[in-house]
């Protein structure tokens, strides 16, 4: 069927969208065109384009990781407190200011209302699921005690070895086309990892110890990204030890743990993009990933890479997919 959505665009939806969504993509979701069988040099230059030519997430995040490893990477040689410690407060002051930012651009100051805000509800409150029975202290609690710490040690074990010489480096001089396309292979590498530590938390036991506190988030904000319990948040920040094997960058490191920890702000904000001046400044929430935490057992990896076509857990919107989903819930939740 179809009809409009929050912009007033006509879109084609599932039966039963609009009485679910506040907002909601033209459905089906497409995947990365870049892995289909017969790839259109079209779209996949649009894909790149909109990824890697505008103010994305993407950009931003490798602005971010030049101007931290050029100015403010203490020197890990001699492992001291206080360069681990320095480390630590910049690692809190930027998701304070990315995740905090965003909350209260979105939803304290609600400096675009509704629009595009994928599900109606508000964060929730007095609800017992959530520490502090409050949904937005919940997701701060999990993010700084336990996801700034974790996501610093990873950092201090890859600069400990740079600065030491245990750990090998890449240089643009070395080979210039390689390291800019690392940046990519990075989002690929991600999406594969990301896909079967996804997997594993998902496995019944896992998932009751450990992934739930996470998925108690099913209407998402900008401090859900990062909110894990730290048997989560270990293997999850684990993608990083490849920049231990093979040569890169700091900048392709601290790229690579942006997108992590900082661009999970994004995809949870619970809304599709920023708007400034009623325009869409910058792409934020993936609707792929909202009905991942609507509907579970679905959606475990990124739009990068089809993994969830390729295994039969994508969900791209419409209602076939959404029973099909239901089902799987059924046979998990019967273990």
């Amino acid at each position: 069927m179809k009809m409009k959505n929050a912009e007033g665009d006509e879109v084609l939806v599932a039966e039963g969208q609009s009485r679910i969504w506040n907002y909601f993509p033209n459905l089906p979701i497409p995947n990365s065109p870049v892995f289909h069988l017969r790839p259109r040099s079209l779209f996949v230059l649009n894909w790149f384009r909109r990824g890697w030519m505008t103010v994305s997430g993407a950009t931003l995040w490798v602005a971010l990781a030049f101007a931290i490893s050029n100015w403010f990477q203490p020197s890990l040689t001699d492992l001291s407190l206080q360069a681990v410690g320095l480390m630590f407060l910049r690692n809190l002051a930027l998701i304070v200011i990315v995740a905090g930012g965003l909350h209260a651009w979105l939803w304290v100051m609600r400096c675009q209302g509704d629009k595009l805000k994928y599900d109606s509800r508000a964060m929730a409150r007095n609800n017992g699921k959530f520490t502090f029975r409050n949904q937005v202290l919940d997701n701060m609690f999990w993010s700084l005690a336990w996801g700034v710490p974790i996501w610093t040690l990873y950092e201090v074990l890859y600069f400990r070895g740079v600065d030491t010489g245990l750990v090998m480096t890449l240089k643009f001089n070395d080979n210039p086309i390689w390291f800019i396309l690392f940046f990519w292979f990075i989002l690929l590498w991600k999406g594969f990892h990301f896909y079967w530590v996804h997997r594993l938390l998902h496995q019944p036991l896992y998932y009751r110890i450990a992934h739930s506190v996470h998925h108690r988030n099913i209407n998402t904000g900008p401090w859900s990204g990062l909110s894990m319990h730290p048997l989560e948040t270990l293997p999850y920040f684990s993608g990083l030890l490849i920049h231990l094997i093979v040569p890169s960058h700091p900048a392709h490191f601290l790229f690579h743990v942006y997108a992590l920890s900082l661009n999970p702000a994004l995809s949870h904000s619970g809304f599709d993009a920023l708007l400034i001046s009623d325009k869409r400044r910058l792409e934020l929430g993936e609707f792929f990933h909202q009905l991942h935490h609507r509907y579970f057992e679905c959606n475990y990896g990124t739009p990068e890479m089809p993994w969830d076509k390729w295994f039969l857990t994508y969900h791209d919107g419409i209602d076939k997919n959404t029973r099909n989903t239901r089902d799987r819930n059924k046979k998990m939740d019967a273990k």
